[in-house]
């Protein structure tokens, strides 16, 4: 048995760590979070100044019986688990759980998992923070009050299948979405002309090239864009004045959380999870620094390594030394800048891994190499026929600088920061006239959220921090808040009028596609429920001020400025009080929407949420016939649908006619689109519509589908209705919607099971359900 047991939260990083220790050491993985809340009761004194009650969970319990049995066995526990405030409770937990004392334990934080930042971290042990464990313990018993409290009030006054829960930073994120979602439904379009004129002139080589001048001035309508074009009949073109500018574009800083989250978001197209994930494994492996960080520092030594690496690629002159400096004042515990651990590694093996390795190495590279030169040419051309000026700009580089290795994505899809070259052009000079054109714009509203730019948007506001960021938006669209997804764009006419050399005007009309989103984040009817109810009753946590002063008093105790017991109690009092009215006084909140009256029965229709989701409801449930009902189609929102579209959702079902002599009908259920044939039920394939599917495509399918059912059928008892059929895992019983497991013994006899084996099955799974697997442990990090 080694002296020394050094426990870290991963088996990776266990593995890499391993590799820089002797003999002395050995190296374990408590594999994240050992302790949790309890369950009960919240698993909160709250009698007792908020005192958590923690415990190990049944899954970790085999993990904790070891780690205590080495602890045993060993001279010195070290805890080296990460050394953000996440870490620290990990490091504490253990202390806790294996009789460590927190006041002497050895704790040991690093940057960078290399060999040189280990050794210097043995040598350089340090205690248990306990502050830093308060303002993670804080953060977590908050959460758990407001997700407990605030989630029965959203089950009594909303309701739905399966249950609603709230947290108070998805709260917030959502409120974001909703928001943006609903200012782009009331937007209006105004549309205005750009008047483009093209005009000929001699380049250096005395070669005719083409060069674009615009009027600064957008015109507001198609007959003031046809009068422009119309005084400009017979004109000459003279250049007037020409400026000429150096510029410059300067580097950005090295990568934090938010930033890598945004640029693998832009440039990769992964997901703020996808990216943490892969971050973590190249940071357990060795090649990066800790990747949960808001710093943009970089260590001396990194600098320097940096400055050589530069030198060596792209020579001194590309060599520009920067010390970058934090926006965020209380940038948490003072971390480095996510970089390369040694800069000369160029990239890493796996794929994805690689892509972003990859842009961390520019990123960092590019940090410290000059700026990029440029020469801004803008030439003033006077029309002879009227006052206003035409402006023609264009850019030349003259040093790449940064820009030999990195140039960073943009949220907006649209924006061209590239100006095209111009000839050589002089005072007094005429130009050749060859076009002009007044294109009809739309202005637009602002976009959706990308994960990127929400992530932008919530560290601007000062919410959540460097390790919330990935959870909080996995959390909100696996509540089914939002949703992530594409959106088909819609035709829309823009008008062109064209002026020829020869004095004549064309008009042509060009359909484009406008409004077209891809990867974009959109709130569901639920969404927008919740958040409505939420907004009404529970200002407080839905105020984006609020929620960032959460976070800045988070910050305070993790530097030992405040209790964190006493933020708890501010904040509870209050809430507790706004729980228990909200319960008594707030009316059920049904999300309902009024859309007109049915023309055959004078009935109102409104669209509401349902038990099972939004839908359409015809008539009211006190009038003498039963209300009707249909569900929203996906792409269909309450806040949007009209009159037309819904009572177009009540022609289901559909009769597409008789097959095999039995009629088909289409509808949607509970659980989706089906067909309904000789008292049988087949769910529609994922590409059908049950609103335009014909009888030719379903008689096929159910065809295909009884075939299907058929090879895999080993026996059925028609009048009990129960089937023994074979799964991917053997045979099993299946009756109605649930399946029943078969012994190895039972499966190997299946075809020769009676009726009364199969019900004595039954009644044994009924009576001892299978135990659900236990969720592996995360860290907790919202």
């Amino acid at each position: 048995m080694a002296k020394n047991l050094l426990i870290v939260e991963s088996p990776a990083k266990a593995k890499t760590i391993e590799k820089f220790l002797g003999k002395d050491f050995e190296v374990r993985s408590c594999y994240g979070h050992i302790r949790d809340l309890e369950k009960d009761d919240m698993g909160i004194d709250l009698a007792n100044g908020f005192k958590p009650r923690y415990t190990v969970p049944e899954d970790k319990q085999k993990v904790v019986k070891e780690l205590k049995q080495l602890a045993k066995k060993a001279e010195e526990v070290w805890l080296a688990s990460d050394e953000d405030r996440e870490g620290e409770s990990i490091s504490w937990h253990l202390a806790e759980e294996l009789g460590l004392d927190p006041i002497t334990t050895k704790r040991i934080v690093f940057h960078e998992i290399t060999k040189p930042a280990i050794e210097k971290a043995v040598k350089n042990p340090r205690t248990i923070n306990l502050d830093l464990v308060n303002a993670q313990q804080a953060r977590r018993v908050l959460d758990r009050l407001v997700g407990f409290e605030l989630s029965p009030v959203l089950w009594r006054k909303i309701g739905m299948k399966g249950g609603l829960s709230a947290g108070r930073v998805q709260s917030v994120a959502v409120k974001l979405i909703v928001d943006r979602e609903r200012e782009i439904n009331h937007f209006l379009p105004e549309s205005s002309f750009k008047i483009e004129a093209f005009f000929k002139a001699k380049d250096i080589a005395g070669k005719l090239v083409t060069f674009k001048a615009e009027a600064n001035q957008k015109i507001g309508n198609p007959g003031d864009a046809e009068a422009f074009l119309k005084k400009c009949f017979g004109a000459n073109y003279t250049v007037v004045d020409v400026t000429v500018k150096p510029t410059k574009r300067t580097p950005p800083p090295p990568f934090t959380t938010s930033t890598l989250q945004q640029e693998a978001s832009r440039k990769l197209g992964y997901s703020v999870s996808k990216t943490m994930l892969i971050a973590q494994k190249l940071y357990e492996a060795g090649f990066i620094t800790y990747m949960r960080t808001d710093s943009v520092n970089l260590s001396e030594t990194a600098l320097a390594d940096i400055k050589n690496e530069i030198s060596k690629q792209y020579g001194d002159k590309y060599v520009q030394y920067r010390k970058h400096k934090n926006k965020n004042e209380s940038a948490q515990e003072a971390h480095e800048a996510i970089r390369p651990t040694y800069m000369h590694t160029h990239s890493v093996d796996d794929a994805d891994a690689r892509r972003l390795y990859e842009l961390i190495w520019k990123r960092t590279i590019a940090c410290q190499m000059a700026d990029a030169a440029f020469e801004k040419t803008t030439a003033k051309i006077a029309i002879s026929t009227q006052s206003e000026f035409l402006w023609a700009s264009g850019e030349v580089m003259k040093f790449d600088g940064f820009l030999k290795v990195y140039l960073e994505g943009k949220d907006d899809e649209d924006e061209d920061e590239n100006e095209g070259l111009l000839p050589p052009l002089a005072a007094n000079q005429q130009v050749e006239f060859t076009e002009m054109k007044a294109s009809e714009k739309f202005t637009r509203p602002a976009a959706r959220y990308t994960e990127a730019s929400l992530v932008k948007k919530l560290e601007e506001l000062g919410i959540g921090r460097p390790s919330t960021y990935a959870p909080t938006i996995t959390t909100i669209i696996k509540r089914n808040y939002v949703e992530k997804r594409d959106k088909d764009g819609t035709k829309r006419d823009s008008k062109i009028f064209t002026l020829s050399p020869q004095n004549t005007i064309s008009k042509t009309i060009v359909a484009e596609n406008t409004g077209a989103e891809k990867s974009k984040l959109f709130p569901t009817d639920l969404g927008n429920v919740v958040t409505d109810f939420l907004s009404q009753h529970f200002k407080r946590i839905m105020d984006f001020s609020f929620t960032a002063k959460m976070e800045e008093e988070f910050d305070d105790i993790a530097s030992g400025k405040l209790i964190w017991n006493n933020v708890i109690e501010t904040f509870y009092q209050p809430f507790h009080q706004n729980i228990e009215h909200t319960l008594e006084t707030a009316e059920r909140a049904k999300g309902e929407r009024e859309l007109g009256i049915e023309d055959a029965t004078g009935k109102k229709v409104i669209a509401r949420m349902g038990r099972y989701g939004p839908m359409v409801q015809i008539g009211d449930t006190a009038d003498e016939e039963k209300p009707r009902f249909a569900k929203l189609k996906a792409n269909q929102s309450i806040e949007t649908i009209s009159l037309a579209e819904a009572m177009e959702l009540f022609k289901l079902p559909r009769n597409l006619g008789k097959f095999e002599g039995e009629d088909i009908t289409v509808n949607i259920g509970r659980f989706g689109p089906y067909a309904a044939h000789a008292k049988q039920f087949y769910s529609l394939n994922k590409e059908m519509d049950p609103y335009v599917v014909q009888l030719e495509e379903i008689a096929p399918m159910i065809e295909e589908k009884r075939k299907a059912k058929e090879e895999r059928s080993i026996k059925i008892f028609e009048k009990e209705k129960i089937q023994i059929l074979k799964g991917p895992y053997g045979p099993y019983i299946k009756q109605g919607l649930r399946n029943y497991k078969l012994t190895k013994e039972q499966q190997e006899k299946a075809a020769d099971l009676t009726i009364e084996e199969v019900k004595a099955i039954i009644e044994e799974g009924k009576a001892n359900p299978p135990k659900k697997a236990p969720k592996k442990a995360a860290r907790k990090k919202a």
